[in-house]
């Protein structure tokens, strides 16, 4: 398993991952953290519903779309942690409700 060596002089943040408290390197990524938390899979596929977890960690792959501070889909590879974060498991599609469709031109 995914597993961080601890080290005293980092800057350490509160975060919150799947409502478990936590305490990470402020220069972690919200995905880091989901696998420092343990966290197998980080989302399910909307078309199968097969579990997908975190794969380049460089933004690429898209296969680490979570929910961050109440936002779904997003990559939480290229999201840095901050104080007070919440970092979900995103189970499905986005919900594209309350959304009004643009026009351009």
């Amino acid at each position: 398993m995914f597993r961080k060596l601890p080290d005293p002089a980092q800057p350490m943040v509160s975060v919150t991952v799947d409502g478990r408290p936590m305490r990470v390197a402020a220069h972690e990524t919200a995905a880091s953290a989901a696998l420092i938390a343990g966290m197998v899979a980080t989302r399910n596929s909307p078309v199968t519903g097969e579990p997908r977890a975190p794969f380049c960690m460089m933004g690429v792959c898209y296969e680490c779309l979570m929910v961050i501070d109440g936002v779904a889909s997003r990559q939480a590879c290229l999201v840095p942690v901050a104080e007070g974060m919440r970092i979900e498991r995103q189970p499905g599609a986005r919900s594209l409700a309350g959304l009004e469709e643009r026009t351009d031109g």
